[in-house]
């Protein structure tokens, strides 16, 4: 995977340095910007079968009220308008459609689910709209080549994937692993990486794949067939609520092997809780994001201002669910982004400043992790740590791992 880091983005043209600092204050617009206000898009699942990651749109849509409270963005204030797409892709190229064609907004911010952002980003790239953000790890959203539109957040689903199978290569003898797949692109993401990650000799490890689609009840029955086969490793592709079933049914039927479970369902609150505590113990999962549950961050500083954040702009919330620490930094990135456009509020300017990013830190990612871009390198972050579920919440251990080190 190409990591460079730092390309130098733009330059300085003949003219804005014969006119000095004239040319920085002019103002310039593209759709969704004014003198007043900059409008954002956002689709997310507030209802269907991924509806537990309703609250990250909940939780951005609060971050701009409190932004907009505070005097708003160089003086502008953000207009968020978000749709329920529930997790469909055909409703998120509607809702999509009418974000850029009638709401006409600056740009598309951190849209939910890889599916959804697969179906809507050729149109996004050809209108020449940025979908940043995206709030997915899938690889594709990383190839500025291809689509310089389009830029992702989270680490990459790959190398998660080959980070967990370098672990299992290391820790576990006579590995033979089951795995559960969500049947689309988000799926299919992890298990190359972990394919990777395993190299051609032992890919023979995995002795069971059991896929479901998002539309199906359970997955129980893909739980029993994996027992089944007689593996001793569980890798749990899948989305909170089917993780939450998968882990809940493992315990039922006494199969207790290794588990490792991808970082979009490491939420405590939407999916250890309801799968039960008692059934969770011992998974591992990676982490970038410091986990509202464990208690080493009790006396964190950011940790305690997005507490008290949240008692402000989300009174009720669970400050459990690690989504709502999720969808604070994403914010906070996009915050800085749109602040460093200063009164240039283009596409093509949102797309520079999210490019040019060198080691910025953002509240909430753990210690040691950092936002990079650059013109070549649309990840922002490529780096985890691996952490253990004990008792009720998750336990850090090793070191950061970076794409680099994968």
């Amino acid at each position: 995977m190409q990591t460079s880091r730092r390309g130098f983005i733009g330059g300085v043209s003949a003219a804005a340095l014969l006119s000095g600092s004239v040319a920085y204050a002019q103002k310039k617009y593209d759709n969704g910007a004014s003198d007043t206000e900059i409008k954002l898009g956002h689709a997310g699942p507030y209802s269907g079968p991924a509806s537990a990651y309703g609250v990250i749109g909940k939780g951005i849509e609060a971050y701009w009220k409190s932004v907009n409270d505070a005097g708003g963005i160089n003086g502008r204030k953000v207009n968020f308008i978000t749709y329920d797409d529930g997790y469909n892709p055909a409703k998120c190229v509607e809702v999509v459609r009418q974000l850029v064609e009638q709401d006409k907004v600056l740009c598309c911010f951190n849209t939910l689910g890889t599916p959804s952002n697969t179906a809507i980003q050729k149109y996004m790239n050809t209108k020449k709209v940025p979908q940043l953000y995206v709030a997915t790890g899938a690889s594709k959203w990383g190839k500025p080549k291809e689509f310089p539109w389009t830029m992702g957040y989270q680490p990459d689903y790959h190398t998660e994937g080959v980070i967990y199978a370098k672990h299992i290569l290391a820790n576990i003898k006579e590995a033979k692993v089951g795995i559960l797949m969500q049947n689309d692109d988000f799926g299919k993401d992890y298990l190359e990486g972990f394919k990777e990650g395993l190299g051609k000799d032992n890919q023979k490890l995995i002795v069971k794949l059991s896929t479901y689609e998002v539309t199906d009840p359970t997955v129980e029955s893909q739980i029993i067939q994996l027992k089944d086969s007689g593996a001793n490793v569980f890798f749990n592709i899948a989305t909170p609520k089917f993780a939450a079933q998968a882990i809940r049914k493992a315990a039922e039927i006494d199969w207790k092997p290794a588990q490792y479970m991808t970082n979009v369902s490491a939420s405590v609150a939407a999916v250890l809780k309801p799968a039960g505590f008692e059934n969770a113990q011992g998974i591992i999962t990676a982490a970038y994001l410091k986990d509202p549950t464990d208690k080493k961050w009790d006396n964190d500083e950011e940790m305690k201002t997005w507490r008290a954040w949240m008692d402000k702009w989300m009174p009720g919330a669970n400050k459990g669910d690690a989504n709502y620490v999720y969808a604070y930094s994403v914010a906070f990135l996009m915050h800085q982004t749109l602040k460093n456009c200063g009164s240039e509020l283009t596409h093509a300017n949102v797309m520079k400043q999210a490019a040019s990013f060198n080691k910025l830190r953002v509240p909430l990612l753990l210690p040691g992790i950092t936002v990079s871009t650059s013109a070549t390198d649309f990840y922002p972050i490529q780096s985890v740590q691996l952490e253990r579920f004990k008792g009720e919440s998750w336990e850090l251990f090793g070191e950061i791992m970076s794409a680099e080190s994968a």
